[in-house]
């Protein structure tokens, strides 16, 4: 069990995580740092009305990088893949003076857990994460993965997860692709909300309630795909009828290249994640 978790960055993705390891009650305390010290004591103020409920006993205080790295079982690093380099140099001699077990945590995008390793100036266990914004309100999907680590470890991480959704384990090789789809796809999916209501709106429909009938209608499509187990194709196929108005808006998406552009768009992301290695 890592009695000790500390987060360096508490941005979108830092504190959705931090969250998630306030709700799993797995750890006696969580130590947050960011750049910007008001927002890690923003987001300790929220953790601490959390531990009442999920874990009444675990402390939540906020500190340097300095002082994460020094002292804590579970180190995550919720930086931007640009900016890793300087903050591990930061860090590194703190690091190197412990004696005991302690593990990384990497959420960066395209940075492998031996390329951390290597920055951070030693052969450390390191544990790679690719969580997305949904794991704030406990419907993210988080892939992991992690190099030189127990298996106890892989499994505890696991259950710090699991609060912010669903926690799957993948190979390394495929966590840059997985994190195209799920880590990128949320904007994709905002955007298509998005434009839904828009075309609700110029059919007639107050802007709220065409934003409220395409989030609602995201939401239970994703779960029927879920559930079912059917192929998306099928799903949709069940939608349409003979002559009917579903087919005229698939033909017009099909027409302006939809799913082409929807898988540039993964790729996009993906070769982007293989340019920060």
């Amino acid at each position: 069990m890592f009695k000790s978790i500390g987060f360096i960055g508490t941005g979108n993705m830092g504190s959705a995580v931090a969250t998630a390891a306030v709700k799993s009650g797995r750890a006696e305390s969580i130590l947050l740092s960011n750049k910007t010290r008001a927002k890690a004591e923003k987001v300790a103020e929220d953790l601490k009305a959390i531990t009442g409920n999920s874990a009444p006993s675990m402390t939540v205080i906020t500190g340097t990088n300095n002082e994460i790295a020094k002292k804590c079982d579970l180190i995550f690093l919720g930086v931007k893949p640009q900016f890793m380099t300087a903050m591990l140099e930061g860090i590194q001699a703190d690091l190197a003076a412990r004696t005991d077990r302690f593990v990384l945590c990497t959420m960066a995008a395209g940075l492998t857990c031996k390329r951390i390793s290597e920055l951070a100036g030693g052969n450390y266990p390191v544990l790679r994460i690719m969580p997305n914004t949904p794991a704030a309100i406990g419907h993210g999907v988080t892939q992991y993965c992690g190099k030189d680590v127990t298996e106890e470890e892989l499994a505890e991480l696991e259950a710090v997860l699991t609060p912010s959704g669903q926690v799957v384990r993948v190979e390394e090789r495929l966590i840059d692709a997985s994190s195209a789809v799920s880590g990128c796809g949320p904007a994709f999916a905002y955007m298509f909300a998005e434009a839904l209501a828009d075309g609700g709106v110029a059919c007639g429909l107050p802007r709220a309630q065409a934003l409220k009938f395409a989030a609602g209608m995201l939401e239970g499509a994703a779960e029927l795909l879920l559930e079912s187990g059917k192929h998306p194709g099928e799903l949709k196929d069940a939608v349409l009828s003979p002559g009917g108005s579903t087919i005229q808006g698939v033909r017009k998406l099909e027409e302006n290249g939809f799913r082409g552009a929807v898988i540039d768009a993964v790729i996009a992301a993906y070769e982007k994640t293989l340019t920060f290695k």
